[in-house]
């Protein structure tokens, strides 16, 4: 695909996305047709949904497409879609919180992340859109309780099922977003619109030699240990509630 075969509000409007990956992914569909998520990794980016997720969120829609790589391996692509989805609301990306907006997001939260709850140094503590910006864009004037710290982990779980959600690639409603796990983990009704239910724990310091003899023990009954943990919570709840 050339330039000029382009329509030149596409054109108009993917000058103005910003950010080296966001760059990358958009100079590569105008002068190729499209991008793989092979060309994103080519490229050193491990996590490709990422890249097309920051394109996306800058308001220029792509749409994806299955094809195979050098192995015959199913895998998708991604190329220019629908001129008339384009959002302008979208278009400038996020907007770059200072550090003091950092600070007072991880002081709210005592420096621990919002979903697994575990203390890091705030500098490893990554902010994030309670909802996401593809849905909600950013909010008018920052409020901390629009965001939440959490975890590169937990950052890269959500993300995922995000971009997996119905509503995060077509209702776009926020009111969805908002009673979902990734927006409230301690009051929710949904995650990613799917009747799950969830808990995410980390052992720490002194803890790791419970995680251990709980493992030790999950191990011993051939049990998976998510299983198991499930197992130890059903007999302890039913002794309490013979």
């Amino acid at each position: 695909m050339s330039k000029h075969k382009v329509p030149k509000q596409v054109l108009d409007k993917a000058k103005l996305i910003t950010g080296k990956r966001s760059r990358l992914v958009v100079d590569h569909i105008l002068k190729h047709g499209s991008i793989t998520t092979e060309d994103l990794e080519n490229y050193g980016y491990k996590h490709p949904p990422r890249a097309i997720r920051d394109v996306r969120e800058q308001g220029l829609p792509l749409d994806m497409f299955w094809t195979k790589n050098t192995s015959g391996r199913r895998i998708a692509g991604y190329r220019l879609g629908d001129v008339t989805a384009i959002r302008n609301d979208r278009l400038g990306g996020r907007q770059v919180l200072s550090k003091e907006v950092h600070s007072r997001v991880c002081n709210r939260y005592s420096s621990k992340c919002g979903i697994c709850i575990t203390r890091y140094e705030a500098r490893y503590l990554q902010l994030d859109h309670r909802i996401p910006f593809e849905v909600g864009g950013e909010p008018e004037a920052v409020d901390v309780s629009e965001y939440m710290p959490l975890c590169g982990s937990c950052n890269r779980a959500k993300s995922w099922s995000c971009e997996h959600c119905h509503n995060w690639g077509h209702k776009k409603d926020p009111t969805i977003c908002g009673t979902c796990y990734w927006a409230s983990p301690d009051d929710y009704n949904h995650i990613a619109m799917k009747q799950i239910r969830r808990i995410d724990i980390v052992w720490q310091h002194k803890e790791v030699r419970d995680f251990e003899a709980v493992a030790q023990a999950a191990a011993e009954t051939g049990e998976p240990m998510p299983e198991f943990v499930k197992q130890v919570l059903r007999r302890a709840l039913s002794k309490e509630n013979p």
